[in-house]
């Protein structure tokens, strides 16, 4: 009998293999805002791009990889990133970095990367969960950059650094720096392949905070930041589904998820509704679905040798 995780993998990629009109930016079925749907795209090409480093990720996600090497061949499709210019450089970058092999997205990667200032590529005025972000990406497509080498970052990055004290309601961490922190750990553990880089101290400090924001999480059926935690907990060397926080949360997901296989929103507070459309359960549902897909996907997977 399939596990829990397993059926919230195979439900997760069943609902987005089946929505791939809406994550087609051309197709009259995407979302209208211009850049939900160059997000969407974008997230989908991630996990096409975590799945093929997988055994047996692939095959679970032909379609949608079919789709993106159709959306990586033209070279109009970053003039999508421009709507929303405060992350047209960071999709850009990332567009570059998760073009496919081969012939497919050459010039989609080209035109994505005049786009990106080489002032952007540099360390002023950035954050270190910036320069972190960056290097990330650049690394993978291969662009030069003047960020620092990892070793300098980890110390100041989210993962270490103190954090302000955070509202009662928001539990150990506020919504902006959970994600930061979730984030800094696929960056820096390359979604699960690599070494996140920590020492042991630093290690066991960031496992603790991850902990208590996750039980916080379950707690207030927060999804998706549940689904992003589960995944940091595996990044940061934890077997999630031996850890007490880790299984609450990913029985809280198999609750959440709907008969369809997507998970309904980023939080129950945040879910669809009833009356929504199509497109609006789309827009409120995909990401979080993704995200799911990804963290069972990688978790299931075990670590590389």
């Amino acid at each position: 009998m399939p596990s829990t995780l397993d059926q919230l993998s195979d439900g997760a990629l069943d609902w987005l293999g089946g929505s791939l009109d809406h994550f087609d930016p051309y197709s009259s079925s995407a979302p209208s805002a211009t850049h939900t749907k160059a997000k969407a795209a974008l997230e989908l090409a991630l996990l096409c791009h975590c799945a093929s480093r997988l055994d047996g990720g692939p095959g679970r996600t032909a379609g949608a990889t079919a789709l993106v090497r159709t959306l990586w061949r033209r070279p109009d499709f970053p003039e999508l990133f421009d709507a929303h210019p405060g992350h047209a450089a960071t999709y850009g970058l990332i567009c570059a970095a998760l073009a496919p092999y081969g012939a497919d997205g050459t010039s989609c990667r080209s035109a994505a990367l005049a786009r990106v200032d080489p002032g952007f590529l540099s360390p002023r005025g950035k954050s270190a969960y910036q320069r972190i972000e960056i290097r990330h990406y650049a690394d993978k497509a291969g662009v030069r950059h003047t960020i620092e080498p990892y070793a300098a970052l980890v110390p100041l990055s989210p993962l270490v650094a103190d954090h302000p004290p955070a509202p009662d309601d928001e539990g150990p961490l506020t919504t902006p720096q959970a994600y930061a922190l979730t984030h800094t750990a696929f960056y820096l553990g390359d979604f699960g392949r690599t070494d996140p880089g920590l020492t042991d101290e630093a290690g066991a400090r960031a496992g603790d905070l991850v902990r208590r924001m996750l039980d916080h999480s379950v707690a207030h059926d927060r999804w998706d930041l549940a689904a992003e935690l589960v995944l940091t907990q595996f990044i940061l060397g934890t077997d999630p589904l031996r850890t007490p926080s880790g299984a609450a949360a990913v029985e809280c997901l198999a609750k959440a998820q709907l008969s369809d296989g997507s998970i309904p929103g980023r939080s129950a507070a945040l879910r669809a509704g009833e009356s929504d459309t199509a497109g609006e359960f789309f827009r409120r549902a995909y990401h979080t679905t993704l995200v799911t897909a990804l963290m069972a996907l990688i978790v299931s997977s075990g670590r590389p040798s």
